[in-house]
């Protein structure tokens, strides 16, 4: 069963902090063995490239899912199927007082690189 963590306004002690991350981790290693079955290994995609990209002076935007996903996450592990769409695991966090939350993703295969 995939969960959030509680929030942290209360407080962030390391051990509260880690012990959330370590039972979201189990959740999405019991999910992404699931898929790697399915489809093969992961790739990892690092989102941080992506919010260099929303630059206002930048002349495209970023497309969806990593525009969101950068915003709440470090990076992703995503599986390229044979059909068009690719799913994608992280954990994220939207601010250090939110609760830790898994994310699962599907985007077009050209939102993302190669």
């Amino acid at each position: 069963m995939l969960r959030r963590s509680q929030d942290f306004r209360d407080g962030r002690g390391p051990e509260v902090v880690e012990a959330a991350e370590r039972q979201l981790e189990a959740d999405l290693t019991a999910l992404a063995g699931v898929l790697t079955g399915r489809w093969g290994a992961p790739v990892t995609v690092d989102l941080w490239p992506y919010l260099e990209a929303d630059r206002p002076d930048r002349e495209s935007g970023v497309p969806e899912p990593p525009a969101f996903l950068c915003t709440v996450a470090g990076g992703m592990q995503v599986w390229r199927p044979p059909s068009s769409g690719r799913p994608a695991l992280a954990i994220g966090q939207a601010d250090r007082e939110f609760p830790l939350e898994p994310l699962l993703a599907v985007g077009d295969a050209s939102s993302l690189p190669e």
